[in-house]
């Protein structure tokens, strides 16, 4: 006998109303876990999946919300239990008494969406597969010139898991940012945290430190939540994001701002501390868009990098672009908040970096320096140190490709 079954047909006047709705049911106390499938047709439309219950004693702003996981339009059925959960969701008590399904109307056509789902006791979750090798050819870290006590770590702010709408577990994908030469990798899956309790021991056996992250997912625009700092509830308004986001530690960042349906449409009074400038949607770097919106929206924020990596059939490894941090031992998110930041298109690229008072170009013989008020000058030698000021310089090769961002 199901828990619940529900059943309708969404129309746009229900999106255009609220575009989350809740799907409730009943759990007893025991409950050995639960299952829920959604079905309907998806050539016609996409309904995000996701779950919320009671509060309990979970992570870090979970507990209070009851959030207990979300998969998107990537999954059309999950199950919960005390010990296991599918990836996205949180496993751990049950309290008895009225939970509910979430269902996100993401796309729904003109003439409405029939849908059904259906919620029952039990279920399983396939274990995870093994950890692959940790890959033997890793290639050797670049060095770069940095200052007395720092180092420059190559990494990726954006990458996604089986946890969301990525392809790969978290163990391969540490594989893949080691095999590609990468010190840090950001897991950022769409509104869900329960990929942060397993990072750290993958990373250890990949030999790559693993950055807990969540990308705050809307259809008006997306965010990264950087830091273990627990669930942030995407639901609510994007100032509330920063605020959540700055009151535990962490650092918001605007993601890929000119992306389609995805671009930055949330308004906002204050104005998030790092903005994804550089991002694989940015096809030609000769076309100055992302930088004309970073410089209308907030020259202040620090610009960063992402892959967004899925899958390896999209063509967009990681690393690509690169984003460079200036650390003290491993601390990534103390390098990011103080600005010790470059970019480039990949972990051999020419990069452009601030050490102290200067920028050293590397690799950009033949280019432009750019400074913050659009002045040039041209690079000579595979290694040029420059006086800096204050600002974001890049450099551009002379058709007006951007090689490098440096802040």
């Amino acid at each position: 006998m199901p828990l619940a079954v529900h059943r309708g047909r969404w129309t746009l006047a229900d999106r255009a109303e609220a575009i989350y709705r809740e799907l409730p049911f009943e759990l007893p106390a025991g409950a050995p876990g639960f299952t829920a499938t959604l079905r309907y047709d998806r050539r016609a439309g996409v309904l995000d999946l996701g779950c919320f219950g009671p509060a309990w004693d979970g992570p870090v702003g979970a507990g209070p919300a009851g959030f207990r996981g979300w998969s998107g339009g990537a999954r059309d059925t999950f199950t919960v239990a005390p010990d296991r959960a599918t990836p996205g969701y949180l496993a751990g008590p049950l309290p008895p008494g009225g939970w509910q399904v979430c269902l996100g109307l993401h796309r729904i056509p003109a003439d409405g969406l029939d849908y059904e789902l259906v919620v029952e006791l039990g279920g399983d979750v396939a274990p995870p597969p093994p950890a692959p090798p940790v890959p033997t050819d890793r290639p050797p870290r670049r060095e770069l010139p940095a200052e007395p006590g720092r180092r420059w770590l190559a990494g990726d702010l954006h990458s996604h898991t089986v946890h969301s709408d990525g392809e790969l577990t978290i163990d391969e994908l540490a594989c893949r940012a080691a095999a590609g030469g990468l010190d840090f990798l950001a897991i950022t899956d769409h509104n869900t945290v329960s990929h942060h309790p397993l990072l750290a021991a993958a990373g250890r056996r990949a030999g790559v430190l693993l950055l807990p992250g969540q990308e705050v997912t809307r259809d008006i625009g997306h965010a990264g939540a950087f830091g273990d700092i627990g669930w942030i509830d995407f639901r609510r308004p994007a100032d509330d994001w920063l605020a959540q986001v700055t009151a535990r530690g962490g650092l918001l960042s605007v993601n890929h701002p000119l992306s389609g349906d995805c671009s930055w449409r949330h308004p906002m009074t204050g104005r998030p501390p790092l903005a994804e400038i550089w991002h694989r949607t940015w096809w030609d770097r000769s076309w100055g868009g992302p930088l004309a919106w970073w410089q209308a929206w907030h020259p202040g924020a620090l610009p960063v990098g992402g892959s967004d990596f899925h899958r390896p059939a999209d063509g967009n490894p990681l690393g690509t672009p690169t984003t460079w941090v200036q650390c003290a031992g491993d601390d990534v998110l103390g390098g990011l908040a103080a600005g010790r930041i470059s970019i480039s298109a990949d972990r051999d690229a020419p990069v452009l970096l601030r050490v102290g008072d200067e920028l050293v170009a590397l690799g950009a013989d033949g280019s432009y320096l750019v400074d913050p008020e659009g002045g040039r000058q041209v690079v000579r030698g595979d290694r040029r140190s420059l006086p800096a000021g204050a600002g974001t310089y890049r450099l551009e090769a002379p058709d007006n490709t951007v090689l490098a961002l440096c802040a």
